[in-house]
């Protein structure tokens, strides 16, 4: 089972959302050996009850969270028509439900959630769990207020979990369906290509980039020219090439050329080849990257740079599929799926007279917009994620960024975009690799300055100045908003009942908000007057 291809899906990426927000859940899963990834990878993100945080970090209780998980995997690893959502009572005797996950027919694991109750409490029932609590963890205190909050779900509420389990397990059984028969049809190509431009691997999930995934959905199958518009580094070739490897050339040629690397003669040379003689230096004849690519996809980049003499044989080429090699008397045919991309408004250009009208229109059949990393700060999250996994070495200790440097990567804009903050990330790891969190003092000057002078802020614990940050307003709130919570729990030692009261806010609000800014430090929690590492 591929766990790492499934935490982007879609469908995966919403459910997880949902159960986070309506139940506070977290969605998990276990392979088919009954493991449970996330806890096998570290840190153990528990479900919001005090009882299964207290059992999960003492090395007894995590063993015995770990049978109970295994019992219900059991379940499903016994019958392969058992496909609906089942229960399980732990050994706390809390509930938990999963689906089980079949691939091609075959058991994989299951998804599930656990750590509430179907029914509330009752004093027998809670003399119990302070027994077992104080087996598995002696010096928990407090138990009285972990029982009041007990999460409780009624039946019509474990309904809608049941059906999004199985949803959720439908669909990742679906995408490898449909992933088998595609290796039935066509031959399979290299691992790096087939693996790393899938558009479901492009990382996001904000409206924005769910807009683009819709469209990507809709043409990759058709072979019309696409025009992908974005700022440097905002991945254009990414989705270019995504189209490439989800349609039917992808067993054909992915080719690539910036129109802005060359010159005019030797960009008209690379793309349409030339023949023998015909410039000095020109010993034989050569093939142009029109021709490499014949029956494949040709990606060229930066094409708001082309010369207008070469735009009209640019143009030939998309409306008749033929060309002339430079110096060449011969026309030669080719069949070749264009997708181009540029950061310019072609539309101002053809206005001034810089870009040919009619290649224009001949290009911009559909066009892709890939949003700026300034305009999609809800996938930053999700994208350090998965470049610290991509770029992590052997021997590299770090698991995350500390909330203070991730405070600082949400408020600085990223002109260079994805291709800024992979640099960024790749040096924090050579830089911080043996540290648990990477924390805000690894950032490069830029980044820290930068963000100073917009917030008024040291960003490495300075205080507030009276200026005002630059940006939007929704952004400027939010960072606001972000760093009063991490250094009022601080100053509470993580209290957040106390910083409840200070912010005139109740606390479920503020766990919300919390879990929403990923401010929650594993195994620590709080409550009124004394830390809830206590409990």
């Amino acid at each position: 089972m591929d766990y790492e291809r499934y935490q982007n899906l879609h469908t995966i990426v919403m459910l997880r959302d949902i159960l986070r927000k309506w139940w506070r859940a977290e969605l998990s899963f276990a392979d088919k050996s009954g493991q449970v990834i996330e806890w096998a990878k570290g840190p153990i993100n528990p479900p919001p009850n005090d009882f299964c945080r207290l059992s999960l970090f003492s090395k007894e209780g995590f063993r015995r969270c770990c049978s109970s998980v295994r019992v219900l995997h059991e379940k499903f690893k016994a019958s392969k028509k058992l496909r609906r959502s089942q229960f399980h009572e732990c050994h706390l005797g809390f509930t938990i439900v999963g689906a089980p996950l079949h691939i091609n027919g075959e058991y994989e694991g299951m998804v599930f959630v656990e750590g509430f109750s179907r029914q509330e409490v009752s004093p027998r029932e809670a003399d119990q769990l302070r027994t077992k609590i104080a087996e598995l963890n002696p010096g928990a205190t407090d138990l009285e207020r972990a029982i009041e909050r007990v999460p409780v779900m009624d039946e019509r509420e474990v309904e809608k979990i049941c059906d999004l389990l199985e949803f959720g397990a439908n669909e990742i059984g679906n995408f490898e369906a449909e992933l088998s028969r595609k290796d039935e049809t066509v031959q399979a190509p290299p691992v790096e290509q087939s693996d790393r431009y899938k558009f479901e691997n492009i990382i996001g999930r904000s409206q924005s980039m769910l807009d683009v995934f819709r469209i990507l959905e809709r043409v990759c199958q058709s072979d019309t020219t696409v025009l992908v518009n974005g700022e440097s580094g905002t991945g254009k070739e990414l989705v270019a090439r995504a189209i490439h490897y989800n349609g039917p050339r992808k067993d054909k040629p992915f080719v690539v050329q910036n129109c802005s690397a060359f010159n005019d003669n030797l960009l008209e040379s690379a793309l349409f080849g030339h023949v023998r003689g015909s410039f000095t230096g020109a010993l034989r004849d050569k093939k142009g990257l029109f021709e490499v690519a014949d029956g494949g996809t040709f990606f060229l980049d930066e094409v708001g740079d082309m010369s207008p003499s070469l735009q009209v044989k640019l143009l030939r080429v998309l409306q008749e599929g033929v060309f002339l090699p430079v110096g060449g008397n011969a026309s030669k045919q080719v069949d070749v799926r264009v997708i181009s991309a540029t950061h310019k408004d072609l539309t101002e250009l053809v206005k001034k007279g810089e870009f040919r009208e009619d290649l224009f229109y001949r290009l911009n059949v559909i066009r892709i917009h890939v949003p700026a990393l300034r305009e999609r700060k809800d996938d930053l999250p999700m994208l350090v994620d998965h470049l610290l996994r991509k770029h992590k070495r052997e021997g590299q200790k770090a698991r995350g960024l500390a909330p203070e440097a991730m405070s600082v990567l949400q408020s600085y804009h990223w002109p260079g975009n994805i291709r800024e903050l992979e640099n960024e990330i790749e040096r924090l790891l050579v830089l911080g690799g043996d540290q648990d969190q990477l924390t805000p003092d690894l950032l490069s000057s830029r980044i820290r300055d930068t963000v100073s002078g917009a917030m008024g802020t040291n960003v490495i614990g300075g205080s507030r100045l009276n200026v005002v940050p630059a940006g939007r307003l929704n952004d400027a709130v939010e960072q606001l908003e972000r760093e009063m919570l991490s250094q009022g729990l601080q100053r509470t030692r993580n209290n957040k009942s106390r910083l409840a009261r200070e912010l005139g806010i109740s606390r479920s609000n503020l766990i919300l908000k919390i879990q929403k800014y990923g401010l929650e430090k594993p195994g620590v929690g709080s409550d009124d007057e004394e830390a809830e590492a206590s409990v």
